[in-house]
């Protein structure tokens, strides 16, 4: 969300972390350790003092989802066998664990082929479809 923030206001050199919290009722400092992760992954880029803030390091096209979830959580899996399959005593007679880690794959290729710009466009896109569904309303109930 902060991302999305972010890129709605590419125009804007840097925004607080407070302002971003304020527009999704984000806890401050919840926020402020996710935006530490993001900089630190290299997705934002953080200015101090007075007008300091965070801003996109990159274009919102050329930042995915799965850069995001993997900045901030770590590297994605569904469940710990897959990544910790020495630490399973099932380990080898399991019959789930490939199943398991086909999907794990098919959920980060499709977490890699979502963009932040994605998002943007879809709310662009829903405020439209909201907007022309009030003015249907309007017209019906006239």
């Amino acid at each position: 969300m902060a991302l999305k923030f972010l890129a709605e206001h590419v125009d804007t050199a840097s925004l607080s972390a407070k302002d971003i919290a304020e527009a999704y009722g984000i806890p401050p400092p919840l926020l402020a350790k996710i935006l530490q992760r993001l900089t630190k992954a290299g997705l934002l880029r953080s200015h101090a003092g007075m007008n300091g803030g965070y801003a996109l390091s990159k274009d919102a096209r050329d930042i995915s989802a799965f850069e995001v979830i993997r900045a901030i959580d770590g590297s994605f899996f569904l469940t710990s066998c897959v990544k910790a399959a020495e630490s399973c005593d099932l380990h080898n007679s399991c019959t789930i664990k490939e199943p398991l880690a086909k999907l794990n794959e098919s959920i980060a290729e499709v977490l890699k082929n979502v963009r932040i710009s994605d998002l943007v466009d879809a709310g662009v896109e829903s405020a439209a479809r909201h907007s022309a569904l009030e003015s249907q309303l309007v017209t019906l109930t006239h």
